[in-house]
């Protein structure tokens, strides 16, 4: 399940780039899940560990992918720590829901980010809530960001 906690709290790791730039490994580019996620969020191909296809900025490394994509590979490889969502646009709002519904993870959210129109599972930690769309969520959330 998706689990998330809004506002500000301690122990959080806000600068996910940089986080990422320190920690990644260059395996984590080999999954399939990572690739499909940059091939989504970025329009970037991976062509090996250390090497992606930007239509915007040609070849580039790893750590010049967005910071939403450094943060959702973060999300799912580091699942011991958590990460400023709010690093993600809300075109990452679906890979989040998706590894949600594969493992639990937890995130950390300063904005209400759109989930879409449809229906999913959301457990705010902050109240211990779950919410299965929208409108529960800007009720629910609306009071801590």
């Amino acid at each position: 399940m998706l689990n998330v906690i809004f506002g500000k709290i301690p122990d959080v790791i806000y600068n996910t780039s940089l986080y990422f730039k320190n920690t990644y490994e260059k395996e984590w580019l080999l999954s399939e899940d990572v690739q499909r996620m940059i091939e989504d969020v970025d329009s970037s191909k991976v062509l090996s560990s250390s090497a992606i296809d930007s239509p915007v900025l040609g070849i580039i490394p790893p750590t010049s992918l967005s910071g939403g994509v450094k943060t959702l590979i973060l999300i799912d490889k580091v699942p011991d720590k958590l990460f400023n969502a709010s690093n993600c646009g809300d075109n990452c709002a679906k890979w989040l829901l998706e590894m949600g519904r594969k493992k639990d993870i937890t995130i950390n959210l300063r904005h209400m980010m759109d989930f879409g129109d449809g229906d999913f599972e959301l457990k705010i930690l902050n109240t211990g809530e779950i919410v299965h769309n929208m409108e529960q969520l800007d009720i629910a959330a609306g009071r801590f960001v």
